[in-house]
């Protein structure tokens, strides 16, 4: 699955997935448990595929970070938890991301990183390096 179609909408936990846009917002289904809301317009939603994370040199997409984390625990979840301490979250990323922006990169970043990541190994949707792959061609 392409991370086009994976929303994170603030104050609602999780991600969602995008099933169809009507007049007023749109239709999504929670990566949790399921379930289908309508949000509207006025949410305020990213899509995974437009977030960047910030490194010394440039913004690196969001999508690379996943595939980085993906690979140092071969597709399995992620050997932290979202919950450890502020200190084992930045190590862990500096093991992912050696030159992430420690000023502008945020724990509660990482804490979240880390939780989609699990929530995409999760739901078998971390095979989006091959669509991408297909979509450039």
């Amino acid at each position: 699955m392409s991370l086009d179609k994976i929303l994170s909408i603030a104050g609602k936990p999780g991600l969602y997935k995008l099933i169809a846009q009507t007049r007023t917002g749109f239709i999504a289904e929670s990566l949790l448990d399921s379930k289908r809301l309508s949000v509207s317009i006025n949410h305020n939603v990213s899509l995974l595929s437009e977030i960047s994370v910030y490194s010394l040199t440039e913004e690196v997409p969001l999508r690379d970070v996943l595939l980085k984390i993906k690979e140092k625990e071969k597709g399995n979840p992620t050997s932290i938890s979202h919950k450890d301490s502020k200190d084992t979250l930045e190590e862990y990323f500096f093991n992912i991301m050696a030159d992430y922006d420690e000023d502008r990169v945020y724990a509660s970043d990482i804490k979240k990183i880390i939780q989609w990541y699990n929530m995409l190994q999760k739901n078998k949707m971390l095979d989006f390096e091959k669509k991408s792959n297909e979509e450039e061609e």
